[in-house]
């Protein structure tokens, strides 16, 4: 008899194990899935059960080749769902075991058979903030009245007394005027996405015979980057790959406007361990001007060209893009310009996926492998950022970090983030409307 409780204790802990590491698996498994309309994608998904999945839209998306054009299905888990989508769009599954307990919420974006041009080109960038941003403070008679009124570096000062701030001068003149009031001036910052006002007493200065709150503020920022793509149907455009910060503050930068222009690359500042390198490109920032910036993302930036005269030798026509699933370890190129306007193949190797379930811009880590590249940069080097990957002849992603201690390697972006980030497919889904 005790034999028997013993063994049905085992029985219990082995079947509780059976099932808890294959239900973590799926509990972690994305919200978000991304196919291709018209072709199939295998879901693994190791559970030795039944789920009953229902869907918010009919006749969009067959499971293992049926349609779900009823209320719900039920399909077993113990092999890998095959998913097809007939149509664009996005569908919402759920799932649930034994069509009861919940299990988890799917969200399927269905994406068009896409093709891109890669890019690789240098821009030069521009942006006008939203506001103008605090970068610093500075003492004005002694004290320092925007700190002990509690403005913070990274702020965005985008009001002055219900007056609109939209560059540096204005902001001064409006301090220096509103100031001989006598009176607390009312600010309106923006701080991590939210609208807070904050009353400062502006102090007189003799130095500058006007009246100052002490702060170092910024309303642009420029720089050098790489185009990633260009879209043949829409002019619209991703680069970079990661957000734009301010170099002080380290925040991310809330633009009003942006431009992007042609860039030359001058000079190379080789990467060393500890000691990031860089390209240095020249741009005149109102001549050459190829298009418009109108997001600033974790992912990227994103806008629209104005000229479609920038295509590159090696890819003249557009090649497809490939999802974070077809991204493989192994051999691949990036698009880059080490000198003038010249786009340039180089090898380098993805040798690890990191994050493929969920929008990021370190999804696989890349080495540089190609010689020349190594020899002339030291590997990854900033304003590389965006430079787009090509593997099985698609583009499946861009550079985005390098690894400040190795820089030989970095991180890469899956292209499905960007695509999506950049509305194109929003753009496309409303024309057909």
């Amino acid at each position: 008899m005790k034999y028997s409780r013993i063994c049905f204790k085992i029985l219990i802990i082995c079947l509780i194990i059976s099932l808890s590491i294959p239900l973590l698996f799926w509990y972690n498994y994305s919200q978000n899935l991304q196919i291709i309309q018209g072709k199939e994608r295998y879901v693994n998904l190791p559970f030795p059960f039944e789920a009953e999945i229902s869907c918010d839209r009919k006749d969009v998306l067959k499971i293992n080749g049926s349609l779900i054009d009823k209320d719900s299905r039920t399909v077993s888990l113990r092999n890998p769902l095959a998913m097809k989508a007939t149509s664009l769009g996005e569908v919402n599954l759920d799932v649930k075991l034994f069509g009861i307990i919940p299990v988890k919420q799917l969200t399927v974006n269905v994406l068009p058979e896409k093709e891109l041009y890669p890019g690789g080109q240098s821009v030069g960038i521009k942006l006008t903030s939203d506001g103008v941003m605090v970068v610093g403070y500075n003492e004005v008679e002694g004290t320092y009245p925007a700190k002990e009124g509690g403005i913070k570096k990274g702020d965005s000062i985008v009001a002055i007394n219900n007056t609109k701030v939209d560059g540096v001068d204005e902001a001064a003149d409006l301090i220096n005027k509103k100031g001989s009031s006598g009176k607390p001036i009312e600010f309106k910052v923006k701080r991590d996405e939210k609208i807070i006002e904050q009353k400062v007493s502006p102090n007189y200065c003799s130095e500058t015979n006007s009246y100052r709150i002490g702060l170092f503020i910024r309303d642009t920022a420029a720089g050098v980057g790489t185009l990633t793509f260009i879209d043949p149907s829409t002019n619209k455009y991703g680069a970079l790959g990661h957000v734009i910060v301010d170099i002080d503050t380290n925040k991310p930068i809330d633009i009003s406007q942006g431009e992007i222009v042609k860039a030359s690359i001058v000079g190379i500042k080789e990467a060393q361990r500890g000691h990031p390198g860089e390209k240095t490109g020249v741009f005149i920032e109102q001549k050459d001007i190829i298009g418009t910036i109108a997001k600033n993302t974790e992912l990227g930036i994103f806008g629209s060209l104005e000229k479609m005269d920038n295509k590159n030798h090696h890819y003249v026509e557009p090649i497809p893009i490939g999802l974070s699933n077809e991204v493989e370890t192994g051999t691949a190129e990036i698009l880059t310009v080490l000198k003038g306007d010249k786009i340039e193949k180089f090898n380098i190797e993805i040798q690890r996926i990191v994050n493929k379930t969920s929008p990021t811009n370190k999804g696989f880590i890349i080495k540089i492998t190609d010689e020349k590249l190594l020899s002339e940069t030291g590997g990854i080097i900033q304003g590389m950022s965006g430079s787009p990957i090509i593997q099985n002849g698609k583009i499946v992603g861009a550079v985005t970090h390098v690894f400040v201690n190795d820089p030989a390697k970095g991180y890469g972006i899956f292209i499905e983030w960007m695509f999506l980030e950049s509305e194109i497919l929003d753009t496309q889904l409303n024309n057909q409307s």
